[in-house]
């Protein structure tokens, strides 16, 4: 019992060296279940609504400086659990049979992979090579067909939101040359949003050759038990003992400490072209992204002009970082692709991708596309993407060969004009394909010439 009350009490897990307990029965604690800590003084009334208290339901708090705290707990609340008992409607299944029906394909694109799902049918990535004079190429995988539908409802968190969901189970798939030639298959999350259109959310290959499509469909929102559960958060309430502080000290501290960390490297009054030339690239964060937008930070981007953003990329002293998971990527143009993971205690973990070698790239860009072309609305040729190539990576256990990496450059439209998505590919065992993403990037590519290479517009 005292484990599962330090879990609760997160930021004491560094302060409390005792916790013993008063309570009548030993409740099931779940994530499901939000809890707040406040610090209350002697002058405290109960409040009349929401979670019940009892004076007898509580645990004493002892930290490592021997200050006490007696903390009331609440009887637990996961909001309405009785707003689906009297639903008498159709099925999860039967909601979502249109869809299955229709024969209704919902797509996905990046850079390299098109995702295409087909409800209740099959799913496939697949990319197509587009060659003038030449006939179209398509590498495909099938990720799983047909479906087979589950009577449970399950939940997970899905940004920050536990959310209910309806789990298609898609099988026999390609071949998995990595597991044996054991077929692919994909869990496909169907999940309630009254505004969707039945859009992938997300697309992430969860364990080799298995993976995990979350679609948003309204579908499901007719069904009580599929639609977001409002959390109540419960309240416990910790009073300080024995002339404790109203706080621990050390959570104090740590508070303090936490705000000293979050605070900008210098005042929004300082002069900003001196700011600017503190910038290193480690101190540059983007919003970088895989198959999930993941917020590293903007801090400051704002501050560096577009034009001294562009001069810094291209030159290579400011690098972008991407990746969602164990691995981060370091891209730096004209430079290399890192892949690496951080550990407090090793350290840092570097995998090169590639180097670049303009000689080389110039070869490779003989024999393949390293600048694309679409044709606007108004008639304008504008280029698209190019890319360039980066070998001589650390060599690769697998195929015995050096690593190497196709960069792709593309434009993106967007509300925040520094906006970055990175991510990586291997389409092929050690060779990579690294997706580079953003307005920043709809400046320069206009600059490229016949090899792919950028330059500073006047």
């Amino acid at each position: 019992m005292a484990g599962l009350l330090l879990l609760f009490l997160g930021g004491l897990l560094e302060v409390c060296s005792g916790v013993s307990a008063n309570r009548g029965g030993y409740p099931t604690f779940t994530d499901e279940i939000p809890f707040k800590i406040t610090w209350p003084g002697a002058e405290f009334t109960l409040p009349a609504s929401g979670a019940l208290y009892s004076e007898d339901d509580f645990v004493i708090m002892t930290t490592t400086e021997k200050e006490k705290y007696k903390c009331l707990l609440p009887s637990l609340s996961a909001g309405d659990e009785d707003e689906d008992k009297d639903y008498s409607g159709p099925s999860p299944r039967a909601l979502l049979e249109p869809l299955f029906k229709q024969s209704s394909c919902s797509y996905r694109i990046e850079s390299y992979w098109t995702y295409e799902v087909c409800h209740g049918k099959h799913i496939r990535q697949y990319h197509e090579e587009k060659e003038t004079g030449q006939k179209i190429s398509v590498q495909e995988y099938f990720l799983g067909n047909m479906a087979q539908g589950s009577p449970s409802v399950p939940t997970k968190n899905i940004e920050g939101q536990l959310t209910p969901y309806y789990p298609l189970e898609m099988g026999n798939g390609t071949p998995c040359v990595l597991k044996q030639n054991q077929p692919r298959s994909t869990s496909v999350l169907y999940v309630c949003h009254p505004e969707a259109k039945h859009e992938i959310l997300s697309i992430a290959e969860v364990t080799t050759c298995e993976y995990e499509v979350v679609v948003l469909t309204p579908l499901l929102c007719a069904h009580p038990k599929y639609r977001f559960k409002s959390s109540p958060v419960n309240n416990i309430f910790c009073q300080a003992l024995s002339g404790s502080p109203l706080r621990p000290q050390r959570l104090t501290q740590l508070d303090r400490e936490q705000e000293e960390q979050l605070k900008p490297p210098f005042s929004a009054a300082s002069d900003t072209s001196d700011s600017d030339e503190a910038f290193t690239s480690t101190h540059k964060p983007m919003t970088v992204g895989g198959q999930s937008q993941v917020t590293v930070g903007t801090t400051h981007i704002s501050r560096l002009t577009d034009d001294q953003l562009i001069k810094e990329f291209l030159s290579g002293s400011y690098c972008l970082h991407g990746g969602v998971g164990w691995w981060k990527y370091e891209f730096c143009y004209g430079k290399h692709v890192h892949q690496y993971h951080e550990d407090k205690e090793q350290g840092k973990n570097i995998v090169v991708v590639g180097s670049w070698n303009i000689e080389e790239h110039l070869e490779w860009a003989k024999k393949n596309v390293a600048r694309s072309y679409q044709l606007k609305d108004d008639g304008v040729q504008k280029v698209k993407l190019v890319s360039h190539f980066y070998g001589h990576g650390d060599m690769c256990d697998l195929t015995g060969k050096p690593r190497q990496v196709i960069v792709k450059l593309k434009c993106k439209e967007s509300d925040s004009p520094h906006a970055v998505t990175v991510y990586m590919l291997e389409p092929q065992t050690c060779q990579y394909i690294l997706g580079v993403e953003s307005p920043v990037i709809c400046r320069i590519l206009d600059t490229a010439d016949e090899h792919g290479l950028l330059s500073v517009s006047n």
